[in-house]
C-alpha cells in the first residue's frame, strides 16, 4: 500500500498485474518456435548425454565378395612347340590358323575360308591384330578364360603368331579337332564323342 503525498493520506489503488501463464496467453509476448530439435529427443540406448550422428559412409565389410570364376589357360603363350605343325603353319600362314579357330569361336556361322581371307585382306593393312583380338576376347568369355599375361589387343600386337597358336591349343585341349571344322566336331559329339562344352553366357575380360 502506498500513500499519495497530496492525497491526505489516501491510499493508491494497487497496481494491476498481468495474470500468471504460457506465453501463448499473453497477447503481448512473442513467441518464437525451436529452430532445432535437440539430439537428446532420440537418445541411441537410452543415454540422454550422447551425442548421435549418423554413419557418413558404408564400411566395405557389407559387401560380399564374389570369388572369381576365370581360369587359367591349359597351356603358356610361349608353349608354342606343344603342337609343332600348328606352330610352323602360323609363323607361315597366320591366316589359316585364324580361319580355323574363328570357326569354332563363332560356332560355324562364318567358315575357315571366309575368316582367313579375311585375315589375309587385314594383315596387307597391319590391322590383322585388331581383328583377331576381338576373336580372342570372344573364345575368352565362352569358355572363362582370364586375361593373360596381359590385355588381348597388347597379347596379339607384341605376339601375334604365339596368341594363335595359343587359342589353338586351348580349342584344341578342350576336344576340339580343329583341322575338321565346327559341323564335323559337332556330328562327332551327336555319335557320342565327347566334345568340350561352351560356357553360355561368358563374358569378355
Amino acid at each position: 500500500m502506498y500513500s499519495y503525498p497530496h492525497d491526505n493520506g489516501k491510499t493508491a489503488p494497487p497496481e494491476e498485474h498481468p495474470a500468471p501463464g504460457p506465453p501463448n496467453n499473453n497477447p503481448t509476448h512473442l513467441y518464437t518456435p525451436p529452430r532445432y530439435i535437440s539430439s537428446t529427443m532420440f537418445p541411441p540406448n537410452n543415454n540422454p548425454t550422447h551425442l548421435y550422428t549418423p554413419p557418413r559412409y558404408i564400411s566395405s565389410t557389407m559387401f560380399v565378395q564374389v570369388p572369381s570364376t576365370t581360369r587359367q589357360w591349359s597351356t603358356g603363350l610361349c608353349h608354342c612347340f606343344d603342337y609343332p605343325a600348328n606352330c610352323v603353319i602360323t609363323c607361315f600362314c597366320p591366316c589359316i590358323t585364324f580361319g580355323q579357330i574363328t570357326e569354332i569361336v563363332n560356332r560355324g556361322s562364318s567358315s575357315c575360308l571366309v575368316n582367313g581371307r579375311a585375315y589375309g585382306v587385314l594383315a596387307l593393312t597391319g590391322f590383322a591384330c585388331l581383328y583377331s583380338c576381338f576373336n580372342r576376347s570372344k573364345l575368352r568369355g565362352q569358355y572363362d578364360l582370364e586375361e593373360a599375361p596381359c590385355a588381348d589387343c597388347l597379347v596379339h600386337f607384341c605376339c601375334e603368331p604365339c596368341a594363335l597358336c595359343q587359342e589353338y591349343r586351348e580349342l584344341k585341349n578342350s576336344g576340339f579337332d580343329i583341322g575338321i571344322g565346327w559341323r564335323a566336331n559337332m556330328d562327332r559329339q551327336s555319335r557320342g564323342v565327347t566334345v568340350a562344352p561352351i560356357v553360355e553366357g561368358g563374358m569378355a575380360r
